[in-house]
């Protein structure tokens, strides 16, 4: 087994919106769109956002329909010093991120 991550899916109850925040708060650049699957241009990782609908369909699971509870996954960005750490995170908030936790 190669232990690789070769794709990261998120999946959301509201595809236009999350894909809108990767694409306008973070500058991700779509690479695949396909209804409500959208793959993201990302040179480290394969970074997508799907629907728990489609997520569902293909694998005959209906633990894709529950509802969500608490936080989900989290994203971290390289950063070379504190304060560009600091100049990120309140970019990102600024952008319309919902904060977790200011880092200290």
């Amino acid at each position: 087994m190669n232990g690789k991550i070769a794709l990261i899916t998120v999946l959301t109850d509201n595809v236009p919106t999350l894909v809108q925040f990767y694409q306008n708060v973070l500058g991700f650049e779509v690479k695949t769109q396909n209804g409500d699957y959208v793959e993201f241009h990302n040179e480290s990782v394969r970074f997508a956002v799907c629907s728990r609908t489609i997520m569902s369909e293909a694998t005959s699971r209906s633990l894709y329909n529950e509802s969500k509870r608490g936080q989900l996954f989290s994203l971290a960005f390289p950063c070379n010093t504190v304060e560009e750490v600091d100049k990120t995170y309140d970019k990102i908030i600024e952008m319309g991120a919902i904060p977790i936790k200011k880092p200290s």
